[in-house]
Order: C-alpha cells, then sequence, then structure tokens
C-alpha cells in the first residue's frame, strides 16, 4: 500500500516489488557476510593491491566503476570505496547487500558543527534524516537510530586500541552548499553536533534489507564558526589509520 502525502517525499510503498532488483547487475554474486563500505579515497585501492584482495566485480555507472574486493581471511571481508552522497552510496549498498553482505560498518569523514578537533573519531547512535534517499526504505520519521550490535562492536575495538571517541547525534544532508549559518545553529541546539552526507540513507537501506548497520566518522572541516569557515586538512590524515580501524572492527564483530 502507497502512504500518501502532499509532500512527494513523504509517501511510501511499503510493499510492493521493485520494477528493478537491486542485485540486477550483480547476477549470481555472492559476497561475504562482513563488508566495510568506505569513503576514504584511493587508500582502498592501494591497501587492496598491497593486500591481495581479489577484485569479484565492478559496478558499472556512467561516471566510473566501482570495484568490490574481497579480502581472503579467517572471515572473508568485503572492502569498496563508494560514491559520495546519500543516493549513490545507498544504491551501491542495496546491491552489496542484496548479494550477501548482512554485517557492514561505514567510514567516512565529517564536518563538525561542535568546537572538535580535526581527525578525532566520532560514532553516531543515530542520524537526523535530512536528505531524501532514506524515505524511499523507511516511512518518515525525523531519525534513524543506529543498531546495537555493530555500534557496540566500533566502541569495543576502539577500547581495545585505547582510542578517544564520542558517540553522537549525527545531520545527514544532501544539500552540502545548503548547510546554512542559521541551520548550523539550529541542527547544533537539537543536538547534531556533527554533518555528513551519507549516514542515515545507508542505516535505512540496511534496515529495510535485514542487514546490520554501523558507522565511525573521523571529523573534517569546522562549521563551528558560522562566521568563518574552516576546511583545515579535511581529515585526509585519518584515511589509512581509519580503513585500519574499520577492518578491525569487522575482524571483532561476531
Amino acid at each position: 500500500m502507497i502512504i500518501k502525502n502532499e509532500i512527494p517525499i513523504l509517501e511510501y510503498d511499503d510493499c510492493s516489488a521493485e520494477v528493478i532488483a537491486p542485485d540486477h547487475d550483480l547476477a549470481g554474486i555472492q559476497l561475504p557476510e562482513k563488508c566495510l563500505f568506505t569513503f576514504l579515497g584511493d587508500v582502498v585501492h592501494r591497501y587492496a593491491k598491497d593486500n591481495n584482495a581479489e577484485v569479484v566485480e565492478e559496478l558499472i555507472t556512467v561516471s566510473h566503476n566501482i570495484k568490490i574486493y574481497v579480502l581472503h581471511e579467517k572471515d572473508d571481508i568485503c572492502l569498496v570505496q563508494s560514491t559520495i552522497g546519500a543516493p549513490a552510496a545507498a544504491q551501491i549498498m542495496d546491491s552489496l547487500v542484496s548479494c550477501g553482505c548482512k554485517k557492514v560498518i561505514a567510514v567516512g569523514s565529517c564536518g563538525v558543527l561542535a568546537e572538535l578537533p580535526e581527525n578525532a573519531f566520532i560514532v553516531p547512535v543515530r542520524a537526523l534524516r535530512d536528505e531524501g534517499t532514506s524515505y524511499h526504505y523507511l516511512p518518515a520519521s525525523r531519525y534513524i537510530e543506529l543498531d546495537e550490535e555493530p555500534v557496540a562492536a566500533i566502541e569495543d575495538c576502539f577500547k581495545s586500541h585505547d582510542l578517544p571517541f564520542v558517540t553522537c547525534t549525527t545531520w545527514t544532508t544532501d544539500g552540502f552548499f545548503r548547510e546554512t549559518k542559521d541551520m548550523v545553529k539550529y541542527r547544533l541546539e537539537e543536538g547534531c553536533s556533527v554533518v555528513e552526507m551519507e549516514c542515515a540513507a545507508l542505516a535505512a537501506v540496511c534496515r529495510k534489507r535485514c542487514a546490520k548497520f554501523g558507522q565511525f566518522l573521523f571529523t573534517a572541516d569546522s562549521l563551528a564558526n558560522v562566521h568563518e569557515y574552516d576546511a583545515r586538512g579535511f581529515g585526509t590524515d585519518s584515511h589509512e589509520k581509519a580503513l585500519l580501524l574499520g577492518l578491525d572492527v569487522l575482524r571483532g564483530y561476531k
């Protein structure tokens, strides 16, 4: 049944089948249960090459192809470098989950709304759904809670490394250039301390498809001073560390 609304983004079809199945480009591919879904750039491809990861398939898009790696370990791990932005990332995630990925950890950078140093690690426990994609996977709500099991796996890994972290509510938005000064203050007042572009959508995809999803972030640019944007180093010093941490999280995720 379609839940109808005057505002199209709030309309939701809760039962009819999709015209295009998410595995239509990956027919017959079986992926590992564990998946590290990254927004870390070329460090992912270098690591995959240096560690003899198998390229099991490529998702073909009109802009570029996305390699799906598998690291053959005690428990095999799927490793993917995603395109940024909720719609594109969610499409990739949906395909991966449809082919067997059921324990998903995502990792990437975030902007800070509060006074937080660069390259600090943050663990979201819920995401504000200020993007469009999640509304196609779940009925409308203001927030989506992240799954407890993968969040606990992330926290346990960080504690084992004596790595400081804080939990947070993240603001997921499609409008990178529409993070206005008043909106930043408003989001901060309602409890969001960081901002990024994918978390809510990825969590919704996994919830819809019965996969478990957790994410950790590292701080990059700062919007804390609404009068003067600070790109800082955009968190690039954390890319390799975040990749290794993500793999450690999955190795310990039971």
